[in-house]
């Protein structure tokens, strides 16, 4: 399986790797929760200097007012990603009163999910929209996971890469058909392989005990505030984590083996009545507790760590731009924000997850069955709680093999695809990367959750004293970063420019709530 992909890349012409290394596009979502000098969750309003949280294309919120989220337009190289990624964060840090970036994904000194307040909006129907779906989410979930934290890496290729590898692989598909259906075998290989993820990059192996409350655990204890597990790697990506954990329950599972596929079951869940969620009430006492008490309320609910995604024109629905543009690009949702890092992400980081989506794509990529959707699901959840347990076995077409050897594997067969990267590249970033996760995977103390605990035993911390320390650090590098002048100027303007957009929005709204959920959910 593995020497197809080198057999594919010595017949590359010269146009179509250069394409791979050059092209394309990588953009980044962070999100960071704002907190007290305490550690304590923000219980004060997305800042005004920020913009408005609806409008602003760049400084936005995701769940909770608390939680700030940072995006990057599209870019070509991964540096000028972490460049606009860098100035964003400095944008905000300047802008905060009294408050610091908490630089870990698991929250910490949360106080029950009552003192998680909701991301607000403004009062235009797409506004009130996007606050009562939060409310749904924390009827449907519970509020203390919606606001752990991660980074999302999205990642195309060139419009003008699509003809040319069409060509290569002699398909008669239309064009946009065949990108399609490309894309979906990425995705399918990066479900396949999904559980590398958690473990080389996985940065959250443990836990302030507030995050639980008083429920009963599974967990051990590290010391009197903290929960842990000794070969965790990412518990954001386990069962008290950014899951579906209810899934099972309501019956959901995303079809991944063709867009329409793809469409159609999230099509059907967010259409089809769950008895669970009608329990809940949809308008109660005059007000929205969720949009709709259907198995999904709109497509995002579906918590997956891979998404197929188009750029949405106006209020469209996402299963809408996918059915009428196609796929323009892959969102993948499951690296933990880095601690180690002032911007939660790395460079190398990128570097190796470029080479791993086009590794992906290269590679043959076969339907998912039954079977093997029960086997991702049980590797990520294997990964993500024992991911550097020497004994871990995964599962792999109805085999065991040892989490450590699949991985010598995979990163093995990925070292044709940096070398070719690299060729184009010039400074061999791509094997660079490649080398320092293989190094990982030999001495799993050098991933970063490892890192974590052993700096926690070695300080006498818990989980709350390293993530603060972490935090300040980092609040400490920002104060002292110089950003381009030019971008920053540029924040100024959007921030004040979203403001007056949200305004407009508000003014020209007509028509009342009901009538324009109704014709939002009607579009076809």
């Amino acid at each position: 399986m593995y020497r197809s992909v080198e057999n594919r890349i010595r017949q590359l012409p010269d146009d179509i790797g250069r394409y791979l290394s050059t092209g394309g596009a990588v953009g980044l979502e962070k999100e960071c929760l704002r907190v007290s000098e305490d550690g304590g969750i923000s219980q004060h309003p997305h800042p005004p200097a920020l913009g408005s949280a609806l409008t602003h294309p760049y400084i936005t919120t995701d769940y909770s007012e608390a939680l700030a989220e940072l995006i990057t337009p599209p870019f070509a190289r991964t540096g000028q990603a972490l460049e606009f990624l860098r100035d964003t964060q400095k944008f905000v840090y300047d802008h905060l009163d009294n408050e610091y970036l908490w630089a870990t994904s698991m929250p910490c000194v949360l106080d029950g999910g009552e003192n998680i307040p909701l991301a607000y909006y403004g009062t235009s129907n797409a506004g009130i929209m996007k606050n009562v779906y939060r409310r749904g989410l924390g009827h449907r979930y519970g509020r203390t996971m919606q606001v752990i934290a991660g980074v999302h890496f999205n990642f195309s290729f060139d419009d003008a890469f699509w003809p040319l590898y069409r060509e290569f692989r002699e398909s008669r598909l239309a064009q946009r058909d065949f990108a399609d259906a490309a894309y979906l075998g990425l995705i399918r290989n990066l479900q396949r392989f999904g559980w590398l993820i958690p473990y080389l990059f996985g940065a959250s192996p443990a836990v302030c005990k507030s995050f639980l409350g008083n429920k009963p655990t599974a967990l051990r204890e590290f010391d009197r505030h903290t929960y842990y597990e000794p070969y965790a790697t990412s518990l954001r990506m386990g069962d008290i984590g950014y899951t579906n954990s209810k899934e099972k329950g309501v019956g959901i599972k995303a079809n991944y083996n063709s867009l329409e596929g793809y469409i159609k079951s999230l099509t059907h869940a967010i259409e089809t009545p769950c008895p669970m969620w009608e329990e809940i009430g949809v308008e109660v006492d005059g007000r929205y507790e969720q949009l709709n008490a259907n198995i999904l309320q709109i497509e995002n609910e579906y918590y997956s760590t891979v998404r197929p995604k188009q750029v949405l024109e106006g209020l469209e629905k996402p299963t809408l731009a996918l059915r009428r543009r196609g796929v323009r690009y892959i969102e993948l949702r499951s690296l933990d924000v880095n601690a180690f890092h002032p911007l939660g992400v790395s460079e190398e980081q990128l570097h190796f997850l470029r080479a791993f989506m086009v590794y992906c794509l290269l590679l043959e990529s076969p339907p998912i069955n039954v079977q093997e959707r029960r086997e991702i699901d049980q590797n990520i959840g294997g990964a993500a709680h024992r991911g550097r347990d020497p004994l871990l076995y995964l599962s792999r077409q109805g085999r065991d093999i040892r989490l450590n050897a699949w991985a010598g594997e995979l990163l093995q067969a990925m070292e044709p695809v940096c070398e070719l990267l690299d060729k184009w590249d010039g400074d061999q970033p791509y094997r660079q990367a490649l080398v320092q996760q293989r190094a990982c995977v030999a001495e799993p103390e050098r991933t970063p959750s490892a890192r974590m605990l052993q700096e926690m035993r070695e300080q006498g911390e818990g989980f709350f004293h390293f993530a603060r320390r972490k935090s300040l650090q980092h609040r400490d590098y920002f104060n002292g970063f110089v950003p381009d002048t030019q971008r920053y100027q540029m924040l100024l303007r959007e921030s004040e420019t979203s403001l007056i957009r949200q305004q407009e929005m508000e003014q020209q709204d007509s028509g009342d709530f009901a009538g324009f959920l109704a014709d939002y959910f009607a579009q076809r």
